[in-house]
């Protein structure tokens, strides 16, 4: 076995070096919801797929179909990005974040899920460390599968603008032609918000990322 002297250690000992990649290497898991399927394919609630396929695409990460998600990583700054799309329906993402969580040994505070919010406008992002489901379904399935809400979630405002009774139809149907620009130009701030995670830390990237107002 290779053996180093570790600047990181006190009095500078000498330790294996396959250990001390342990110290240095950070994963993080980014999760986009959304359902599987052509008929909810760039639809409001898919906005999560949609967000971190263009993350990986913009870092030329191809996804591969693995077990209860579709999955990619790259490497960001020697930071490595493990990006899953779950393949298990929106309902029961939990099931998938667990397996992923549990398999690359990420730690709770690594993982960001990208989620639809409509108690915000879509001009605006949300950056949280934690909080409640707030109703929707993919949150509660990683809620109740976790045994906590206290990970870190970037929400996306899709706005309410619909009849009442029509939520539903909404949710699940496909941006306006008069919305597309905008939410491509969110897209595109989500995941320098989400690049400023990685790198950066959560709570400085709150500070930017919750004051972003989207316009054209």
């Amino acid at each position: 076995m290779n053996f180093i002297q570790s600047p990181f250690l006190q009095g500078g000992f000498l330790y294996p070096f396959a250990e001390l990649i342990f110290f240095v290497i950070m994963k993080f898991l980014i999760v986009g919801l959304g359902n599987m399927g052509n008929e909810y394919s760039h639809t409001r609630h898919n906005i999560g797929f949609d967000v971190v396929g263009s993350l990986a695409a913009k870092h030329n990460a191809d996804f591969r179909m693995d077990r209860l998600a579709a999955v990619t990583e790259f490497k960001l700054k020697g930071k490595t990005l493990i990006c899953i799309l779950p393949s298990t329906y929106m309902n029961l993402s939990g099931k998938a974040v667990k397996y992923w969580m549990d398999k690359e040994k990420v730690s709770i505070e690594h993982i960001l899920v990208v989620a639809d919010e409509l108690a915000i406008p879509i001009s605006k992002l949300r950056l949280r460390p934690g909080g409640s489901d707030a109703g929707h379904n993919g949150l509660k399935s990683i809620n109740e599968l976790l045994q906590t809400s206290n990970y870190p979630r970037l929400r996306f405002g899709i706005g309410n603008n619909f009849p009442k009774g029509m939520q539903v139809d909404y949710v699940l149907g496909k941006w306006t032609e008069a919305e597309t620009p905008l939410v491509k130009k969110k897209i595109e701030a989500s995941v320098e918000v989400i690049e400023s995670f990685v790198l950066t830390g959560i709570e400085r990237t709150m500070n930017h990322a919750n004051k972003i107002e989207i316009t054209l």
